[in-house]
């Protein structure tokens, strides 16, 4: 399986709180007090969420917006 890299979109400040989310991978959702930290949430919870459907023998999707790295 190759690796594939998805966009995250990022909001938020240093006032607040920082949440993501990926338009390719819709539920998967986090949060951090920082930029950095939301960024590595939201990577381990698409490795988590994809490892999921692999385990539930789903169908993993690519969306078409998708980038092999």
């Amino acid at each position: 399986m190759s690796e594939r890299r998805y966009l995250i979109v990022v909001e938020g400040d240093r006032a607040t709180n920082f949440s993501a989310y990926s338009p390719d991978i819709p539920g998967v959702v986090a949060t951090g007090a920082t930029r950095e930290e939301c960024e590595r949430e939201m990577r381990e919870a698409i490795a988590f969420h994809l490892e999921g459907l692999a385990e539930d023998g789903e169908p993993s999707f690519v969306n078409r917006f998708a980038k092999p790295s």
